[in-house]
C-alpha cells in the first residue's frame, strides 16, 4: 500500500520543468521538494528522507547517472531518471547505475505519475521496528518525526505541506541554527533573484508554525530566532 503522502525529490536544472512537475505531483497527493542540481540534491538528502527521486540525466556538473551511481552506494531510495536521450545504450547506462526506471523527454505528466506509483507499489512494506517512535516534545505539543504528525495533548494539529517540510528540516537539525537562505534552499525553492522575497515567505511560515507550537508565539521558547544566524528548533 502506498503511503498517503509520499515525499518526492525532483532534481532538474530547468526551473520551468521543476515547477511544472512539482505542481502536478502535489495536486496528485505527493509531498514534493526540488533541487536545481546534484550538489543541491545532496544537501537535501543529508537532512531529509524521500520515498522516490525523480532525477534529470543531463545536468551541468555531476550528471544524473553519476549521481545515481553515487547514491546507490549508500541508499536504496527508488530513482526514476528523466532524459532527452532515448537510445538503448543510455537507458542501459542509467539502469546499470542503479535507476529503477527511465523516462525519455518529452513525456506526459500522467505517464510520470503512473510510473512513480508503479515503483512505489513495488517497494516492500517497511518492517515495524520494535522501538519507541521518534517524537519531539515541546511543552504539550508532540511531533512524530517519522509520521510527520503533530499533536497538542490528544488533539491532532493540522499542518500545511510547507509546515510539514519545515518540521522535517528542523527535526533533522534540532538545536542547530538554520539561516533563512538555507531554509529557502532546503524547501527546494532556490534563492535566485527573488531570494529576499523567498526569505520573507519563510518568515511568514515560521510565524504561522509558531502559533501551532508555542504557548506564547511572541515569546517563542521552542522555535527560536537566533540573532544573526536564523532559526533554531529546540525541544524538551
Amino acid at each position: 500500500m502506498i503511503d498517503p503522502m509520499p515525499h518526492l525529490l525532483i532534481v532538474d536544472d530547468d526551473e520551468r520543468i521543476r515547477d511544472l512537475l512539482a505542481r502536478y505531483l502535489k495536486r496528485n497527493g505527493f509531498l514534493v521538494s526540488s533541487a536545481r542540481d546534484a550538489a543541491h540534491a545532496r544537501r537535501l538528502l543529508e537532512g531529509l528522507e524521500f520515498d522516490l527521486i525523480v532525477l534529470d540525466v543531463m545536468m551541468p556538473g555531476e550528471d544524473g547517472v553519476a549521481l545515481t551511481r553515487a547514491l546507490r552506494e549508500r541508499m536504496a531510495t527508488p530513482i526514476l531518471l528523466l532524459t532527452a536521450r532515448d537510445e538503448t545504450k543510455d537507458r542501459i547506462a542509467g539502469l546499470e547505475a542503479g535507476a529503477d526506471d527511465y523516462l525519455a523527454k518529452p513525456f506526459e505528466p500522467k505517464e510520470l505519475l503512473l510510473r512513480i506509483n508503479a515503483i512505489l507499489r513495488r517497494m516492500p512494506e517497511p518492517v515495524e521496528a520494535k522501538v519507541a517512535p521518534r517524537v519531539l516534545t515541546m511543552g504539550d505539543v508532540r511531533y512524530d518525526i517519522d509520521k510527520g504528525e503533530m499533536w497538542q495533548g490528544e488533539a491532532p494539529v493540522r499542518l500545511t505541506g510547507n509546515e510539514v517540510q519545515l518540521m522535517r528540516i528542523f527535526s533533522a537539525h534540532a538545536n542547530e541554527p538554520l539561516s533563512r537562505t538555507r531554509l529557502v534552499e532546503e524547501l527546494g525553492r532556490g534563492a535566485g533573484k527573488d531570494g529576499q522575497a523567498q526569505e520573507r515567505a519563510v518568515d511568514v511560515q515560521i510565524t504561522r508554525l509558531r502559533r501551532k507550537i508555542e504557548a506564547n508565539p511572541k515569546q517563542p521558547r521552542y522555535l527560536q530566532t537566533v540573532r544573526g544566524e536564523g532559526y533554531m528548533l529546540v525541544h524538551d
